[in-house]
């Protein structure tokens, strides 16, 4: 039996570890990239309801909402038959219908219009991502900012804001999951 000296082992061990940090975050890339291209599509589909029919906005929304849960909860029961590791319990529910709720209130405070309303929510949602990616990893960052400076830049220069909306919001997370998927 030889034994190794103590800068070998450390040096082992920083390995060892480097590998299990690239692995979580692959495992966090390839969920992500999942819910991404779903809310992505689903958010897609809203802007452009949105921008077709105003008047079927509200019950867009809710649909969009709706199915981007069902469709999470689908993604996470997926997951773990086929990983056995639980990404998606109540607690993660929770906090995300008490951070819709939060936004829904912060919206009514604000008596914004549907133009600021349809800023609101992409910089809102986009504020998580980049703030996430400061622990699990940098295409949450880049991919957040990004959508906050193309909602930004459209809520003053774009006059179709929805339909720009439409691709740089639901594109813009359909792109990033795609992204993710490479990661």
């Amino acid at each position: 039996m030889t034994s190794i000296d103590p800068r070998e082992a450390a040096s082992a061990l920083s390995d060892i570890n480097e590998i299990a940090r690239r692995v979580r975050q692959s495992t966090i890339y390839h969920l992500a990239s999942l819910m991404l291209i779903l809310w992505g599509a689903l958010t897609f589909a809203g802007y452009l309801v949105t921008w077709l029919s105003p008047r079927s906005a509200g019950y867009a929304w809710v649909a969009v909402y709706l199915a981007g849960i069902a469709g999470s909860i689908a993604i996470s029961v997926s997951n773990r038959l086929r990983t056995g590791v639980r990404t998606l319990d109540y607690r993660m529910l929770a906090a995300f219908l008490l951070f819709i709720a939060f936004g829904m209130f912060c919206g009514r405070l604000g008596h914004f219009g549907p133009r600021q309303m349809g800023t609101f929510w992409p910089i809102y949602f986009m504020l998580i991502y980049t703030v996430a990616g400061l622990w699990v990893g940098r295409a949450f960052v880049a991919i957040g900012l990004g959508i906050i400076a193309l909602t930004l830049a459209g809520y003053f220069l774009i006059g179709e804001f929805d339909l720009w909306m439409a691709f740089v919001n639901g594109g813009g997370l359909i792109l990033g999951g795609l992204w993710m998927r490479r990661s």
